[in-house]
């Protein structure tokens, strides 16, 4: 076999020198180098941002998305979406072990895992896709995909249902951060906090903030905000358009006394809800960016032009520990679970 780079720069096509995840082009033939894992694939979970962008693009079409999907990954190598840069993350089974990985790590030939590393920098063939769950931003396929040296997985557990553990650990990261970010006292605010990701963060902030905090679940519908208030996840609900920052910092002031809240963590997968963010948010308080729609530059400046010191932060997808924390928040609260199943499983 030949020797690969841990980080995968020897499927860099172009530019070269570039790590796979910037790159515009990587090699996804799937001859395989002495430190990869072929991976047979079973699913895709798409980014959130990504999928809503491509249904939006597709107006809904399902053969318009499998025509934009396979023609991603035919020019990238990978599923990168153009438009957002991100990708998702896939399950499926080990085929084959590189020669340098066998015996160094915890994994064999016919396990079932999720994939921890975004589609943006993995390489992927696809060569058919056979449903689209476009209500679940899930893709069933038949193809192939490798994972470098340096890519974090997950051995599917054999008490929760595949999709819901795909489901669960594609948005991993935010709970896990939510867990070290929240303090307990803390008036803490989820944006887009009836979706799959906020309503983890909701259930793990109240948890950190205890009987002192309050936590505030924001959507965009009363409907929306139906299944969060089912499963007890939050201390306030509140319907406002997250695009409307002067409607959310309006909201947000009479809902905490003009105090506003000390973190705010925005899970939205639409553009423009920076402002909202940091109007709500404390001069001095701190911002968590999970989303993937979140434009740093409208964040930086905007926060600038509104004088506020708020401390703002990318949401990295791998915090130590993440699919760990986020599968535990499914086993130890049977509603949020039985909602989940219901929802994306």
């Amino acid at each position: 076999m030949k020797k690969g780079c841990p980080y995968g720069t020897h499927r860099v096509l172009e530019p070269e020198g570039a790590l796979p995840q910037p790159a515009k082009k990587i090699d996804n033939t799937m001859e395989l180098y002495d430190n990869e894992i072929l991976i047979d694939v079973q699913t895709l979970n798409i980014d959130s941002a990504s999928f809503t962008q491509i249904k939006q693009q597709a107006e809904g079409d399902l053969e318009k998305i499998k025509e934009i999907m396979l023609g991603i990954v035919a020019e990238r190598g990978k599923h990168q979406n153009p438009v957002t840069g991100s990708g998702g993350m896939l399950l499926g089974t080990v085929e084959k072990i590189g020669s340098a990985l066998e015996g160094k790590i915890e994994l064999k030939v016919g396990d079932k895992i999720a994939t921890l590393v975004s589609l943006s920098l993995t390489p992927l063939r696809i060569d058919e896709i056979l449903e689209i769950r476009k209500n679940i931003d899930q893709v069933d396929i038949r193809g192939k995909a490798i994972l470098f040296e340096s890519g974090i997985f997950a051995v599917i557990p054999k008490d929760m249902p595949e999709n819901l553990v795909l489901s669960a650990l594609d948005v991993a990261g935010a709970p896990a951060q939510t867990a070290k970010l929240v303090r307990p006292g803390d008036t803490v605010l989820v944006i887009g906090g009836a979706g799959k990701s906020g309503m983890l963060c909701c259930y793990e902030a109240k948890r950190r903030a205890g009987v002192t905090g309050k936590v505030i679940c924001l959507s965009h519908s009363e409907k929306s905000l139906d299944k969060a208030r089912r499963v007890n996840v939050a201390d306030e609900y509140l319907v406002a358009d997250a695009t409307n920052s002067v409607e959310v910092m309006e909201k947000i002031s009479a809902l905490t006394k003009g105090q506003m809240v000390d973190l705010t963590i925005n899970n939205v997968n639409i553009p423009n809800t920076e402002m909202s963010s940091i109007l709500a948010t404390k001069k001095d308080g701190i911002i968590y960016f999970f989303s993937m729609a979140t434009s740093f530059t409208k964040a930086a400046l905007g926060a600038e032009g509104v004088g506020s010191d708020v401390t703002m932060i990318i949401g990295n997808g791998y915090t130590k520990g993440h699919a760990e924390i986020t599968l535990q928040i499914l086993r130890e609260n049977e509603e949020l679970r039985k909602l989940y199943e219901e929802l994306y499983a």
